[in-house]
């Protein structure tokens, strides 16, 4: 009985130890708000960066009607908002990893959403 008891107190003074060496516990919870990510053009892409990449997203994703005249995301008209919309479309459709947002170094990922107006990155 002393044996048990003596075990089961090792047992709580480990827990404890467990809590007090890590603050938030040992176990963190992570919303689904924190895990979302985005893949966008960096700011410091060349126009023929931009387009490669559009060109490439699209090729892959076969509809890039979003970023054309009437789409939700055609404005603001610009190569860096087009771009964005079309390699974030590419990185959701093959896997949220790393190296679906490189383009060559022309990308970034984000945890902050680009979305605007009616605008809006899945």
């Amino acid at each position: 009985m002393a044996q048990s008891r003596s075990a089961s107190s090792l047992s709580i003074l480990f827990l404890l130890l467990l809590f007090i060496h890590f603050p938030g516990g040992p176990i963190k919870v992570v919303s689904e708000d924190e895990n979302k990510t985005w893949c966008v053009a960096k700011p410091s892409a060349t126009d023929s960066e931009l387009s490669a990449n559009i060109q490439f997203a699209c090729n892959q994703l076969k509809d890039c009607k979003v970023i054309q005249e009437g789409g939700s995301c055609y404005n603001p008209n610009s190569l860096i908002n087009h771009a964005s919309v079309v390699m974030n479309l590419y990185y959701k459709a093959v896997g949220q990893n790393s190296w679906n947002c490189d383009f060559r170094g022309s990308a970034l990922i984000t945890q902050t959403d680009p979305s605007y107006g009616k605008c809006e990155y899945a």
